[in-house]
């Protein structure tokens, strides 16, 4: 029984990592064939960085993605800290709200972005155009819930009487909040903020209907740059987003150890 576990678990993996392994590996082949093995080489790497499109491209996408995942971090632990304060039947709703966009077919939130963006430039009599200002502020729109969602347990852990106790000895709001709530908060906060930054780097179907001519990010590259054929220097590209991804995963997952860890010797403590 155990041994049809792990066939069946193997067999998930290979479906799931041997089409990403064979981009890699072909990444580094000197033949532009994808049937064929001409030999290792790098390059692929060397013309993907002196590609001024390509260089554009990432530039605007590590802009886009630090800028929203930032001010999404910020909105939506202050979101998440309001929500909780709030009444039981309020605070149901606005958490209902607030799960609209994570169930909401992305598509249908890209249009309805492009609509709204649209409707406020020829408000204000056409000045303006979609493009990078866009980007940025449809990224924030759909990265606060998800910001909310993962700083909303740690708030909700929160024990109100440590804050009371800190201004009880002195301490003004902001120095109390600052020195006592947010190490408590902190790593619902990083999650929030890496899982914003991954969403923003990893997004093709909103940032499509909310940017304009000239704003390309690494994910409109690609999908453009298919259309011909799918080229080496894409592969390249493909292959250092997939390392990075994976660099930010086991960052979350150490800092997620060290918590455990942590929260472990504690508990030993009392």
């Amino acid at each position: 029984m155990i041994s049809l576990k792990r066939a069946y678990l193997s067999i998930i993996l290979l479906f799931l990592y041997a089409p990403i392994a064979t981009l890699i590996i072909f990444s580094f082949n000197a033949h532009r064939s994808r049937g064929a093995w001409g030999g290792f080489s790098l390059d692929w790497y060397r013309q993907l960085f002196s590609n001024p499109a390509i260089v554009q491209a990432l530039n605007n996408t590590l802009m886009i993605a630090l800028i929203s995942a930032f001010v999404s971090t910020v909105i939506g632990t202050i979101a998440a800290l309001g929500v909780v304060a709030m009444k039981k039947n309020t605070r149901r709703v606005i958490l209902n709200l607030n799960s609209i966009p994570v169930l909401n077919p992305e598509i249908v939130t890209g249009i309805s972005l492009r609509i709204f963006f649209l409707f406020v430039i020829n408000a204000f009599g056409g000045r303006g155009s979609l493009g990078f200002t866009t980007l940025i502020l449809a990224h924030i729109t759909f990265n606060i819930c998800y910001v909310m969602l993962s700083v909303l347990p740690k708030v909700r852990a929160l024990d109100s009487s440590i804050y009371e106790a800190a201004r009880d000895l002195g301490a003004t709001p902001f120095s109390a909040f600052w020195k006592v709530i947010m190490p408590q908060l902190w790593p619902g906060v990083v999650t929030g903020f890496i899982l914003a930054f991954t969403l923003s780097l990893d997004d093709f179907i909103i940032s499509f209907f909310t940017t304009g001519a000239g704003v390309n990010t690494l994910s409109i590259y690609i999908y453009t740059s298919t259309r011909l054929g799918v080229s080496p220097e894409v592969n390249a590209l493909s292959t250092l987003m997939f390392v990075a991804l994976m660099l930010l995963l086991f960052i979350v997952h150490r800092r997620d150890q060290r918590e455990l860890r942590k929260n472990k010797r504690i508990k030993e403590r009392v």
